[in-house]
């Protein structure tokens, strides 16, 4: 069986809201399952490819506060 799981994923949220999208994000952090990380993380891997330089420093100085 070939599964994409990135392309499964983008499938499922193509033509989300931005409503739409916080409440997936959300209920993914909220429920706590691992099976949820990988949609996290295709999700970030879209915002990362598009953001500019200014809002990748961004995130990257909220991701060093949040693991000290």
């Amino acid at each position: 069986m070939d599964l994409n799981l990135r392309k499964a994923i983008k499938s499922n949220v193509s033509g989300n809201s931005a409503d739409q999208l916080e409440a997936t994000i959300v209920d993914a952090i909220q429920s706590g399952e691992e099976k949820m990380l990988p949609g996290l993380g295709v999700l970030f891997e879209l915002y990362w490819q598009n953001a500019s330089e200014a809002d990748k420093d961004e995130v990257l100085n909220a991701l060093e506060q949040a693991v000290k």
